[in-house]
């Protein structure tokens, strides 16, 4: 930044609230000279540095990019609302932590976006940088604007916002557009020929090549391809073996939510939920062996002098060598006071003995998901988990030390009753007297009740959401019910699971939507006291759509989905097959034990050519029925 700008920055930053959210020169973040680098990036993660700052995308591009001597990535966050009037007051564009480089210096600037109500603030932050926030009307001049993450496998409400959409693992595909960019920029190219060159890219989804075609009833008829060179279909990139962890973690100086070293132990899961978005997307299973764990965690702590380790996965318990790993942390890394969290625990995969080799470290509670309170709903959402395992499981963790148990649940599902409902507050009953009857009052229960969305690529995509006003009826009765000693209750607004399901439901007509809510002033979407439900009617007023159209209405079977171009590896007949046995309340078992040909395993078996030493547990595939 100019020395007028930094001065003009220096002037406002005393004025607003926390100013160690946009000073940088942390410690171990990097900052390289400008002047030497041939391509800039921006890391863009659309909410507040105490969030943003422990993303664990962000660090492992950050740190992975900046090791080439040729690139350099630079971190960005959204502004809280006091330091964006600010910027707009004084006409300052939205900067770089590290070199306060305004965005619109950066060749690449990219999105993370993990879940879709970050949308406004990505638009905000184009908005902030100046720059202009639909790809049509960027040139040469601007930079290149990408996204990916959870949130953009069903690009459409936002593809006239991004030039690309990055679909499956970017720690291997932003190399390969890396370097598409540098020579489409050495040469002096039109824009449009980089879009096309990268649009071949496996993995890189270009929304402006392709064209969506509507039926008179809103659904879409066809989606069409208006650049001959690009693919029919976009399938997300899969990498043979996990990247290397970063071991470099940022060290804030300010308070986040997250101060902890972060390593990603396995990805992908094989348990077949079927209303997990994650679970779908994120195969096949790559598993990182112990001893990179522990030296990765080793390296990291003298990096860092972070004290807490979140083995992280899907379902952590799941990860082959879960017992062996923990106890070769505890003796590796006695006397040194860690806590080791494990966020995602299985109830049926949970033992004993982990319990007591996590005994050793300081901890906190225990989380976890049953998701649901009858064998009839566990059996529609594929969780084959019986009362008596949960009961079993809660009794030992509260006869070896921990006081606090926190179960997920989830309402909302359409073949769901409200005896399915009152079964959840009856099991939460039953959990917080064993725990009352082990350890007298020390003994808590937090119940999170969210609410069903039927997310893409899952087999509940056909279905429809509950009505605002069953959610609420509902909730009151959890609300009644989960009161007296030792229970909370956390539930989902409503309003913020109806914007959700937009959001990811959505086709490219939402576009509109977001954007005219983002003009009245939505932002913050994510955030309870920000969230404005009024603005977003009347985005949907002005442009003549009903919300309902993408929330209580039940697809049929044949009808085309936006995101049907896109996929992630996993078959759609499969997941059609999935969404009739739920309906029949058929139960699968982990795939790792039976293959039921989702689709994955042939990406997997080239990738296992290239790779014969990587971790995987699938057999390969038998003959299976399959659905037309």
């Amino acid at each position: 930044m100019e020395n007028t700008l930094e001065a003009r920055l220096e002037k406002i930053l005393p004025l607003v609230e926390k100013p160690g959210r946009y000073v940088g020169g942390e410690f171990n973040a990097i900052v390289k000279d400008w002047s030497k680098i041939h391509t800039k990036i921006g890391l863009v993660f659309p909410d507040i540095y105490d969030i943003g700052l422990s993303n664990l995308g962000i660090q492992i591009l950050y740190e992975s990019i900046n090791m080439q001597p040729k690139l350099l990535a630079e971190r960005v966050y959204s502004p809280w609302s006091d330091m964006e009037q600010a910027l707009r007051d004084n006409n300052i564009p939205l900067f770089s932590l590290e070199s306060k480089h305004p965005l619109v210096d950066f060749d690449i600037l990219g999105f993370s976006l993990p879940y879709e109500t970050l949308y406004t603030n990505a638009l905000n932050i184009l908005d902030l940088a100046q720059i202009p926030i639909r790809s049509a009307d960027r040139n040469e001049n601007h930079p290149l604007v990408i996204s990916g993450g959870h949130a953009s496998y069903n690009p459409e409400p936002i593809a006239p916002f991004f030039d690309a959409v990055l679909l499956g693992e970017g720690e291997e595909i932003i190399f390969d557009l890396i370097a598409v960019y540098q020579d489409w920029k050495d040469n002096h190219q039109p824009r449009q020929l980089l879009l096309e060159r990268i649009s071949q890219i496996p993995g890189v989804y270009v929304p402006s090549f392709y064209e969506p075609l509507y039926h008179e009833d809103g659904t879409i008829k066809q989606i069409v391809k208006t650049n001959k060179k690009s693919p029919e279909k976009i399938t997300k990139r899969i990498m043979g073996k996990l990247p290397l962890a970063p071991t470099k973690f940022i060290v804030p100086s300010i308070g986040v939510v997250h101060n902890r070293i972060a390593i990603e132990i396995m990805r992908g899961c094989t348990r077949g939920c079927r209303f997990c978005h994650a679970g779908m997307i994120n195969r096949p299973i790559r598993e990182r062996s112990v001893e990179e764990i522990l030296e990765t965690i080793d390296v990291a702590m003298k990096n860092t002098g972070f004290e807490e380790i979140a083995l992280l996965s899907l379902s952590s318990s799941d990860y082959s060598h879960i017992l062996e790993l923990v106890d070769s942390i505890g003796k590796k890394f006695a006397g040194r006071n860690l806590t080791v969290s494990l966020p995602s625990l299985r109830i049926d995969s949970f033992s004993v003995e982990l319990m007591e080799k996590l005994k050793g470290s300081r901890q906190g509670g225990f989380t976890l998901a049953p998701e649901a309170a009858t064998d009839r709903m566990r059996a529609i959402i594929n969780k084959p988990i019986s009362e008596e395992q949960l009961l079993a499981t809660t009794r030992e963790i509260y006869k070896r030390g921990w006081h606090t148990i926190k179960l997920y649940f989830m309402i909302g599902h359409p073949s769901e009753t409200i005896e399915d409902v009152q079964a959840i507050v009856n099991l939460c009953k039953r959990v917080i007297y064993e725990g009352t009857r082990i350890i007298g009052k020390r003994a808590q229960l937090n119940a999170g009740v969210s609410t069903f969305v039927p997310k893409p690529h899952t087999p509940f995509q056909w279905v429809s959401c509950d009505d605002q006003q069953t959610i609420r009826e509902k909730q009151n009765l959890l609300r009644h019910e989960l009161r007296g000693p030792g229970l909370k209750l956390n539930w989902t607004d409503p309003h913020e699971t109806m914007l959700e399901a937009w959001l990811s439901r959505g086709d490219r007509r939402m576009a509109d939507i977001i954007e005219g809510a983002w003009r009245k002033g939505a932002k913050f979407d994510a955030w309870q006291d920000h969230q404005n439900y009024e603005l977003w009617m009347q985005a949907f007023s002005e442009n003549e759509i009903d919300p309902a159209f993408y929330t209580h209405r039940k697809r049929p079977i044949d009808e085309i989905f936006p995101w049907d171009h896109i996929s992630p590896g996993v078959n759609k007949s499969f997941i059609l097959e999935e969404f009739q046995n739920s309906q029949s309340q058929i139960l699968r078992n982990d795939c790792r034990e039976q293959c039921y040909a989702c689709g994955i395993i042939q990406n997997f078996k080239e990738i296992r050519s290239e790779n014969p030493g990587m971790i995987w547990k699938c057999p390969d595939v038998k003959k299976t029925t399959r659905v037309a």
